[in-house]
């Protein structure tokens, strides 16, 4: 099971950190990734940390703004979003599963509302 929190209301330019706990203790054994999903608009990947190569990677319009990291010892995933955009408003959701593609995830969190204006 994955639990969001820290999605709130913010101006554009400024920043929100997410967060995803875990309750199994051994989210090291999976990739992780940030999605996010607008109104009308599919689900897409904002951030993964794969599991395999150990390395992070963004979207274009993320990269530099956005940056994916965990702690393992408090099962814990995290979103740093800076410089956010109007556009940035979506749910977010925190994933787990083989790797970051949406058929390849086995679990996801309940979203957490992001808004930017």
């Amino acid at each position: 099971q994955l639990v969001e929190s820290g999605g709130r209301s913010v101006q554009a330019g400024g920043s929100l950190n997410l967060s995803c706990v875990a309750s199994s203790n051994n989210i090291e054994n999976y990739s992780l990734g940030w999605f996010r999903q607008a109104p009308g608009k599919e689900r897409e990947r904002v951030a993964c940390l794969h599991l395999e190569l150990n390395k992070t990677n963004y979207p274009d319009s993320e990269k530099g703004r956005f940056t994916i990291s965990r702690d393992a010892a408090k099962n814990t995933l995290y979103l740093q979003m800076n410089n956010l955009e109007p556009e940035d408003t979506a749910v977010y959701y925190c994933a787990a599963g083989r790797a970051c593609r949406i058929p390849e995830i086995d679990a996801w969190g309940q979203g957490t509302q992001v808004t930017v204006s």
